[in-house]
């Protein structure tokens, strides 16, 4: 299957700071990713660095093209959104249609429309009048109504309360995706969207310290809610992070086989949360640790 995204060794740098370290990684065509890390992490260079927005050092190919030098012709087969909250609140709806219809080349009118029916929203209501909900359902109509290879997402239901997020995200899986489309999705709000995603990738200090399928994950990551007997046993194994919930201790293992942790207690897969906090912590330590061997 063909990759939409190959990056191989991208760096970028502010100066002495380096945004992005090294990055390498794959995603292929038909799936949905979720960019996940702390602020600050490198989620917003290297997003700009797909989009053609920015200059970086390694090789990256984005839909066959390189994003700097091809921004044009890529930019023809990929629909990026910010948030919801980027539309003027001076525009009419009809306006907003009319806009996008003018600047994307790929944008389906008659489809956005048929969108918009089933909606509350007027065309001549302007986005001022509208709720954060119905900001978010013209927002959608719009991006359904583009036929891009590519959906990046970025925070696309910041702001909005549980129920619109939760529709927001089913009627992007349910009407939108497909294939032949690629979402790459980043947000702090992994459990909502943990359950539509094929792919994982987290950052942190610009370095990607995990790229996995879910079905990896599963096969590869235990959480453990350890019986008491056994949390010596369980300790031996060396979790990659231990908390505790009502006193007894939830242990996550990763390179270890499921049956020679099925004995310590219930097993089950680590929600992307656990597995994030466990991933950035690992990775702190690690940093900490380099960091005092080069003092």
């Amino acid at each position: 299957m063909a990759n939409v995204i190959s990056a191989n060794n991208v760096n970028k740098s502010y100066g002495d700071f380096k945004a992005l370290n090294n990055v390498n990684f794959e995603l292929e065509k038909g799936r949905i990713l979720g960019l996940i890390g702390p602020n600050g992490a490198g989620k917003t260079t290297l997003l700009k660095a797909v989009l053609g927005l920015t200059n970086y050092s390694g090789d990256l190919k984005v839909l066959g093209l390189d994003p700097h030098k091809q921004r044009d012709e890529l930019m023809k087969r990929v629909c990026f959104v910010a948030d919801v909250a980027v539309l003027p609140r001076w525009i009419k709806v009809s306006q907003a249609i009319d806009f996008v219809e003018g600047v994307h080349p790929k944008f389906n009118r008659e489809l956005c429309e048929k969108y918009l029916k089933e909606t509350k929203i007027k065309r001549e209501s302007k986005v001022k009048a509208l709720s954060k909900g119905m900001v978010a359902q013209l927002h959608l109509a719009l991006i359904m109504a583009i036929d891009a290879d590519l959906l990046i997402l970025d925070e696309p239901t910041l702001g909005l309360d549980i129920l619109y997020r939760k529709s927001f995200y089913e009627t992007l899986l349910n009407d939108y995706f497909d294939s032949d489309r690629t979402i790459i999705i980043t947000t702090h709000q992994v459990e909502e969207i943990e359950h539509i995603l094929s792919d994982l990738v987290f950052i942190q200090d610009g370095e990607i310290v995990l790229d996995d399928s879910m079905e990896e994950v599963g096969q590869s990551y235990f959480e453990v809610m350890v019986e008491k007997e056994f949390e010596a046993a369980a300790m031996a194994l060396n979790p990659m992070n231990v908390r505790e919930v009502f006193g007894q201790k939830v242990c996550l293992f990763n390179g270890v086989e499921r049956s020679q942790v099925e004995e310590l207690g219930k097993v089950r897969k680590p929600s992307v949360a656990d597995l994030f906090v466990a991933k950035m912590r690992g990775h702190s330590q690690v940093e900490g640790q380099a960091q005092g061997e080069v003092a």
